[in-house]
């Protein structure tokens, strides 16, 4: 399999290859702008928001509303927020309703869901189990992998039912929860038992201002020097990983200090997302992945703050126990690990984690908060090096850049060479491939279905044998 490699100069977001028609038309072009209010008066009537806003919104009331603030949540159909308050003050109510929420009266608060989050971590701790708070339902939703059987199920099941029947639900699910390493632009690294493939996430700037990019902690754990093809020389090492813990993100410098790392997504078709922004994931909104694997996927936010217990890949008793992530019904797959998680107007929300199912099926998948990982990590969102911007990416050279418009859908199987390549990131999607077929891959389209499968097998990682939570490299 031949790659192209990426002028030394040149390195791209990590994003690119088929998008599945449905996520691109949603995505592209910016449509469905939002209005600053909803007709009559805004003091009475919700304001009709886009997500973003709709999250600056939650933010401030969560300030103003202090203890009675119950949690909040984006309904997609309405464009409105609803925020959850557990007093009965007339005044706490009449403060959410002028700022232009819809207020609804429930019975948990935020500190009783923690406190329940907190015995399911002390009791229920379960290769295979994940939780995460659902404000449209002002419960702990619990998750069970297909591992989680007989004692295990058992215990998992009594916990819950100890918390009482108003605290949190319990669902099956029907895959594994694993990590998906591969994934974006595709990264490679050679490790003593075979080679291990994540995605990059998003190019930042580094504390110290050198360019940097941020992708799985998973990824950064299993290996230190990454590549742009499989048996490319390194072009990035290790600076930082997190991973199991408070966390599931690597930050990753560029060895050469003058690699230009523009802030954009890839989306294919010759058409790119300007990263602006890090943004906080609002539960209900519409979100984005991109991923090497499985190309430019759509869902929404299901729930926060979630924790996932991925059996241990260095320990077959063992568990990973990660925690504060973003749950989600967007589709990942192995290789996906590290990709971008972002919304419709340039809002960096997440890198993919793990999850369970892939995109034929559905299942739950896990991001790790950019804003956490900025935040733990001191990189800053934004283009490194000199004439980063998009006019200094002409022609074909221009990662992330706008494609080729003369560029076919045939010429396009140069384009998942892509896994870093500079030269096609922007080329031209075939748009006859559809959801259901994304065996054309970001990372490397000339690889078939198969090929994927036996890249995001991970066997030095011990990752996707498929026996518990994966992480998805």
């Amino acid at each position: 399999m031949s790659h192209k490699r990426m002028p030394k100069r040149k390195a791209a977001i990590a994003v690119g290859g088929v998008a599945a028609l449905g996520a691109a038309a949603l995505l592209l072009p910016n449509a469905n702008a939002s209005q600053d209010g909803a007709a009559g008066d805004a003091s009475v009537t919700p304001k009709t928001l886009k997500a973003s806003d709709a999250s600056d919104l939650a933010s401030q009331l969560q300030s103003v509303l202090g203890d009675a603030f119950a949690g909040s949540y984006y309904d997609s159909g309405s464009k409105q927020l609803v925020v959850n308050v557990v007093s009965g003050d007339d005044n706490v109510i009449v403060q959410a309703k002028k700022a232009g929420a819809v207020v609804r009266q429930v019975e948990n608060s935020t500190a009783e869901l923690k406190a329940a989050a907190k015995t399911l971590k002390n009791k229920a701790t379960i290769p295979g189990t994940s939780w995460a708070v659902d404000p449209k339902t002002d419960k702990i939703l619990v998750t069970a992998d297909s591992t989680v059987t007989g004692a295990k199920w058992n215990r998992l099941e009594s916990t819950v039912k100890g918390l009482g029947s108003d605290m949190a639900t319990i669902k099956k699910s029907a895959g594994t929860f694993k990590t998906f390493v591969s994934g974006g632009d595709a990264i490679f690294s050679q490790v003593a038992n075979g080679t291990v493939r994540c995605s990059l996430g998003f190019n930042v700037t580094a504390s110290d201002g050198s360019p940097a990019f941020l992708t799985a902690g998973h990824c950064g754990v299993a290996a230190k020097d990454w590549s742009d093809s499989e048996t490319g020389d390194p072009i990035a090492t290790v600076d930082q990983a997190t991973f199991p813990g408070e966390g599931d993100f690597s930050l990753v410098k560029y060895n050469d200090a003058t690699t230009q790392a523009p802030s954009e997504v890839n989306v294919g078709n010759g058409q790119t997302v300007q990263i602006t922004q890090a943004a906080d994931a609002t539960v209900g909104e519409t979100v984005f992945r991109m991923g090497s694997t499985t190309g430019l996927h759509d869902g929404q936010v299901t729930g926060l703050d979630a924790t996932v217990n991925f059996q241990s890949e260095t320990d077959p008793n063992g568990v990973d126990t990660v925690t504060g992530l973003i749950q989600t019904n967007v589709c990942a797959e192995a290789g996906d690990s590290g990709g971008s998680l972002f919304t419709q107007d340039g809002g960096a929300v997440g890198l993919t984690s793990g999850g369970s199912g892939d995109c034929t099926n559905g299942g739950e998948t896990f991001f790790q908060p950019v804003t956490t990982a900025l935040q733990a990590t001191g990189a800053t969102l934004g283009d490194s090096g000199a004439g980063a911007g998009a006019g200094d990416q002409a022609g074909g050279d221009e990662v992330g850049g706008s494609a080729d418009p003369s560029a076919s859908a045939g010429d396009e199987t140069g384009t998942g060479d892509q896994s870093g390549t500079g030269d096609e990131s922007g080329a031209t999607a075939d748009p006859s491939a559809t959801a259901a077929d994304p065996s054309a891959t970001a990372g490397d389209p000339s690889a078939t279905a198969g090929d994927q499968s036996g890249t995001g097998d991970q066997s030095g990682t011990g990752a996707n044998d498929g026996s518990s939570l994966t992480e998805t490299h």
